[in-house]
């Protein structure tokens, strides 16, 4: 259907303008007063927002994007508003001019017009999928049927504010750790591509027999300095080749199931996931989603594609008949105390409290991985940086020490 701009007076005198969607201009005046405004101008157009796209280049390539702490302060904004019984549509409007991101101003201007042409507010939503979630889509569609928007809103603002911890806390436990890995690469770079090649110079001038180590550098930093340009395209081949395997179901299913078998980082990225799915589930099911609608909302969240297709095996299972317990236990990836708290939770008919019970423990446990995440990796690292100074002290130096001594001897 075609879009409309119109102008019209609120009951009050006030100016509205916005943009509608219709079959054609009496459809628009219709919707404009059954809403008790009443049309001034209606004009046809081609485009109901906005878009990035209508900007200039520079706006394009300067404007802040929509950050998850915009969708945050949003929820926690309308939570207040609904709370207080101010009208959709008036605080929408006034998020709109207070909005701090032009982009997520825009946003919010075609929600309203959605609003305006009859649309749901999830259904507006979802003209936006970069910017709102599947998971914060479904609960406030929860919300909209079981008519705690309100209260949604809240749970949501809480919800994104874990997440934005959670990760929050893993990027700066893990920055000092790529840092040095980064460096430790950069260095092995630089020694083979330039100091390496030095070396093998003055070895050269010898004409003796160099230890097997020596050989070794010097071979590989010959192969390097030869084919670095061969090295370089294979590399970026196998990241543009890593990157499309991930694009494909099998490859993100295959590449998450590996990701929890490491060392240290596998069991934080398990219990930071399960904790995630605890807190959505318990979220889903305080604002009264049957369980199998909401482990099909709460998948959503999961953001691990192997951990996801068990979430959805338990929902299967229930669909069954099964139990919660019994489900997770054939998911394998609970621990046992977990389980014993879902038996519990079942047969007292409290299983959202008891969901609420876990996702804290589980977020305790990933707070102290974290904090000694650093006392975790720091030995393996030290480990890495000796094998690699041992190895050009044998290879470099070793010769040096046994002409030398040559040299005295004479």
């Amino acid at each position: 259907m075609p879009f409309f701009a119109y102008k019209a007076r609120s009951a009050s005198g006030e100016l509205l303008q916005g943009v509608l969607e219709g079959a054609d201009s009496g459809a628009v005046a219709n919707q404009l007063f059954a809403t008790g405004a009443t049309p001034v101008d209606i004009v046809q157009t081609k485009r109901a927002v906005t878009t990035s796209s209508e900007l200039g280049l520079w706006q394009r390539l300067t404007e802040k994007k929509v950050t998850s702490m915009d969708v945050q302060l949003f929820s926690r904004q309308m939570h207040t508003l609904l709370k207080a019984g101010v009208p959709i549509m008036r605080g929408l409007a006034g998020l709109q001019e207070s909005a701090v991101s032009p982009a997520f101003g825009r946003v919010i201007k075609d929600i309203r017009e959605s609003l305006d042409a009859g649309r749901e507010l999830s259904a507006a939503m979802a003209r936006h999928p970069t910017v709102f979630s599947a998971f914060y889509l479904s609960m406030v569609r929860v919300g909209e049927m079981t008519g705690r928007l309100d209260e949604v809103f809240l749970r949501l603002f809480d919800h994104l504010e874990f997440d934005r911890d959670m990760r929050a806390r893993v990027k700066s436990a893990t920055r000092y750790p790529m840092f040095v890995i980064v460096a430790m690469i950069i260095a092995m770079v630089i020694v083979n591509i330039f100091v390496i090649p030095q070396f093998s110079k003055v070895f050269a001038s010898f004409h003796a027999e160099l230890p097997l180590m020596t050989r070794i550098l010097i071979g590989s930093s010959a192969f390097m300095v030869k084919y670095w340009p061969v090295l370089l395209v294979l590399a970026i081949a196998a990241v543009a080749g890593f990157n499309y395997w991930l694009r494909t179901q099998a490859g993100r299913y295959n590449w998450d199931r590996i990701k929890l078998r490491f060392p240290i980082a596998g069991k934080i990225i398990q219990k930071g996931t399960m904790s995630r799915f605890a807190r959505s589930f318990a979220l889903s099911s305080t604002s009264g989603v049957p369980i199998v609608q909401a482990l099909t909302v709460v998948s959503q969240t999961v953001d691990n594609a192997y951990l996801c297709a068990k979430v959805e095996q338990m929902r299967d299972g229930v669909e069954r008949g099964e139990s919660i317990l019994r489900t997770s236990v054939s998911a394998g990836v609970f621990t046992p105390v977990v389980l014993q708290m879902i038996a519990i939770g079942e047969e007292s008919g409290s299983l959202d409290d008891l969901m609420d019970e876990i996702a804290e423990m589980y977020e305790r446990e990933v707070d102290y991985e974290l904090k000694t995440l650093s006392a975790q990796i720091e030995p393996i690292l030290i480990s890495f940086l000796g094998a690699m100074v041992l190895v050009l002290a044998l290879g470099i130096f070793l010769p040096i020490w046994d002409l030398g001594r040559v040299a005295l001897q004479k």
